[in-house]
């Protein structure tokens, strides 16, 4: 957004979209790690949501933000920020996001959380390059 306004001199609808797609993918994605690294941040005292809270809530909330992510993410298309490749990107990005949260519902498999964590990575990537194009 800083950039954003830097070079507009505003704060435009779109630097708005950015922001929101930056602030629902970061909960599942450092959830997904906290999962994974639970026994370090509850040793250290770190109050991270599967210490404070559970891994059963942890994973339901990784889960919630992962569809509002999802729903966010349309935003660039359906405000005319990005055009029809964006959409057809973002939908396989957004099935491999969902797909993780899902499957770290049902799979007590911490190694999964990590696994999550890691595609979380590309998946931010990927999603602002096709952005781009």
């Amino acid at each position: 957004m800083l950039g954003w306004a830097a070079i507009t001199g505003e704060v435009h609808a779109f630097a708005l979209i950015l922001f929101l797609i930056i602030f629902a993918w970061t909960p599942p994605h450092f959830w997904a790690l906290a999962i994974y690294r639970r026994e370090e941040y509850a040793g250290v005292g770190l109050p991270m949501l599967p210490v404070t809270h559970g891994v059963k809530f942890t994973r339901w909330q990784i889960l919630f933000y992962t569809i509002v992510l999802i729903l966010i993410t349309l935003l660039p298309y359906l405000t005319g920020m990005s055009g029809l490749i964006y959409l057809a990107g973002t939908c396989v990005l957004n099935a491999g996001f969902l797909g993780y949260a899902i499957a770290l519902l049902n799979n007590r498999n911490e190694r999964l959380a990590m696994d999550m964590f890691n595609y979380s990575v590309l998946y931010l990537m990927a999603l602002f390059a096709i952005l781009l194009v």
